[in-house]
């Protein structure tokens, strides 16, 4: 039973999202996205994500203040959504219900990751790692385990009852499957260390092809046992922090009940490559994840590694639609070779809110020119705000961004 006093805090604030689903501008924005992703833009869209919430706080707005635990996880959701709307909304969507987590739980590839940990601000989630590199030699590769999704319906069902006693008759519960990651050398990079990975790309090469092969076997196991299990999410509003909505998912044949991974969105990225060559980008990264991307409808392309040199590569991929340009890309190089055969996903730097005095024309000049190179090489264009470590616990500096953002897009 939950406590009617930790109740009614929740309903309190989903009842003030289901009022702002109903606002038009709500639909008017799913069709923005629709029509970016169909690489038909009629502007920019601009996304804000990965908030420092630890420095967000301004007038008790996000102060918990409930008890039990499930209705602090989704008071916390409704607080920093209602937050972002009141605050940096720029091209967020309120949707009309609340995603319920089903209670699946994530074997992994069985490898334990090894690490020290560095902390400069205790109260924020964004910590310095250093790894410990477990694979040495082909021996090692019986460390890796064919990953499994195990389905608990008792507590899946419990979750559901919760759910609908907290948001029945204001939100439609949506139960939350998984989605499938396509991240090789993330995980690579947690097991080994970057360095010791780099390294071993070119000292012990049949180790490492013989490592990536087991995870793309592995990826492809979970993919197949998600799809005949009804296990999958969807359909998704967000990927990888930008819109997800689309005309083009999910594919025909569509069944709700038992979602494919052709209906859905995935990503993938190969952060750790930034610095290795185009052949070696395909050998190692390419080649292997061709036939993840071949199995779902679309799929979105790197993050903070820089792609403006690797685009003859990237476009060997099935199924991209949207590529990202991090902040330490080139971006007109990026824009040349994308043209409109993709959404340029631009990173903004988020090192302009954490200067010592923040600058909003430094910012406007920023996404000016980025704007101005899609508009010169015909690129659909998205720019999306994450990875935001640090606003100097002023979150009015967010806020300068946002609404810079938008006079830049709308203009």
């Amino acid at each position: 039973m939950i406590d009617s006093s930790d109740r009614q805090v929740i309903r309190s604030l989903a009842a003030r999202v289901a009022k702002i689903a109903t606002l038009p501008v709500q639909e008017e924005k799913r069709r923005l996205w629709r029509r970016l992703n169909a690489l038909k833009p009629e502007r920019p869209m601009v996304m804000i994500d990965q908030v420092c919430w630890n420095e967000m706080e301004i007038g008790d707005e996000l102060a918990l203040r409930t008890t039990d635990p499930d209705c602090r996880h989704y008071e916390e959701i409704l607080r920093q959504m209602l937050f972002q709307w009141d605050h940096f909304r720029v091209d967020m969507v309120i949707e009309p219900f609340i995603r319920v987590p089903m209670a699946i739980y994530y074997t992994s590839f069985g490898v334990d990751v090894q690490e020290e940990i560095a902390v400069l601000d205790a109260t924020n989630s964004v910590v310095s790692h250093r790894y410990n590199n477990q694979f040495h030699s082909m021996d090692d590769l019986e460390k890796i385990q064919t990953p499994r999704l195990i389905l608990d319906p008792a507590e899946t069902a419990r979750r559901l009852e919760v759910a609908h006693e907290l948001f029945d008759g204001l939100l439609q519960i949506h139960p939350w499957g998984f989605e499938v990651p396509m991240q090789i050398w993330d995980p690579i990079s947690q097991w080994m260390g970057v360095e010791a990975a780099l390294y071993a790309v070119i000292d012990q090469p049949e180790m490492m092809h013989a490592v990536v092969k087991r995870m793309v076997d592995g990826y492809l196991t979970l993919i197949d046992q998600a799809e005949a299990e009804g296990l999958l999410a969807g359909p998704q509003s967000l990927i990888h922090c930008t819109g997800a909505w689309t005309d083009d998912l999910p594919a025909p044949g569509y069944d709700p009940q038992k979602p494919r991974a052709k209906d859905m969105w995935t990503f993938g990225m190969a952060q750790m490559f930034s610095t290795v060559s185009p052949r070696m980008f395909k050998e190692y990264e390419v080649d292997y994840i061709t036939p993840l991307c071949e199995r779902f409808g679309l799929v979105y392309y790197g993050c903070c590694d820089p792609l403006d040199g690797k685009m003859k590569q990237v476009r060997l991929l099935p199924n991209v639609r949207k590529v990202s340009m991090s902040p330490w890309a080139n971006q007109e190089r990026g824009a040349a070779e994308i043209h409109d055969d993709y959404v340029f996903s631009r990173k903004p730097s988020p090192a302009f809110l954490a200067w010592d005095e923040f600058d909003p024309e430094a910012v406007r000049a920023d996404l000016s020119a980025t704007r101005d190179l899609c508009v010169r090489y015909n690129c659909p264009l998205e720019m999306i705000l994450k990875d935001i470590s640090t606003v100097r616990y002023e979150p009015q500096r967010l806020f300068e961004w946002a609404k810079v953002a938008m006079e830049v897009v709308e203009g």
